[in-house]
């Protein structure tokens, strides 16, 4: 095949790319594993797997789905390697489906379905974005934090700051606390909503205590 690469052909990888990368890149914002050059890669590579699989049957016979029937079980090998577990919670699951659909746009592109993958890109950026946003402030979604409290009180402070945890509704884990003459520090890890994530930062910045959170995962 002397001249396999045509403008059709290099349309549809610029495409899968592309499309790989929009939704990378809302992983990417939002911190989580896999981002745009993760499922950029993923996408692409599983349009040009697409159309080799295609382009080799034609030339010397077989399956057409052949090739192509093979990115599924490699996907699923890539998605299990973005899900960990960590301390009895599982993560990354989110992001392992959302590599498993990358993969089918990746493979619509690919086979020259254009506007079914440009679709399927845009309701996996809508479920992504619109439902994460609603999950955020209806406070469905808990996400683990690491707590780090800074304060000039003493052993007091440390008592306070842990039985205003419990009365928020969170279950401080990892607790450490570490007292100088001239502060206290107190870091805990602990799963939150969004909505106790604010009242938190709020309740210690009123009490002068400063709240850096960072996320864990």
């Amino acid at each position: 095949m002397p001249h396999d690469l045509t403008l059709s052909l290099v349309g549809r990888l610029v495409l899968a790319a592309v499309l790989g990368a929009a939704i990378g890149l809302e992983r990417e914002l939002r911190h989580k594993p896999s981002g745009v050059r993760t499922n950029l890669l993923i996408s692409f590579g599983a349009a040009l797997f697409t159309i080799i699989s295609y382009a080799m049957a034609s030339a010397y016979g077989g399956d057409h789905t052949r090739i192509a029937a093979q990115i599924i079980p490699g996907i699923g090998f890539i998605g299990a390697g973005v899900v960990i577990r960590e301390k009895g919670a599982v993560l990354g699951i989110t992001s392992a489906a959302t590599i498993f659909v990358v993969a089918s746009i990746g493979m619509a592109a690919g086979a020259g379905m254009v506007l079914t993958a440009v679709f399927t890109t845009f309701l996996c950026l809508g479920a992504l974005i619109c439902i994460g946003y609603v999950e955020d402030r209806v406070g469905i979604h808990t996400h683990l934090m690491l707590f780090r409290l800074t304060s000039r009180g003493g052993q007091d402070f440390v008592g306070r700051a842990h039985q205003f945890a419990l009365e928020s509704g969170i279950e401080p884990r990892a607790w450490n606390a570490n007292s100088t003459e001239a502060e206290t520090v107190v870091e805990f890890e602990a799963d939150v909503t969004t909505p106790q994530e604010r009242q938190i930062l709020t309740r210690f910045t009123q009490l002068g205590i400063r709240c850096e959170l960072r996320p864990l995962h």
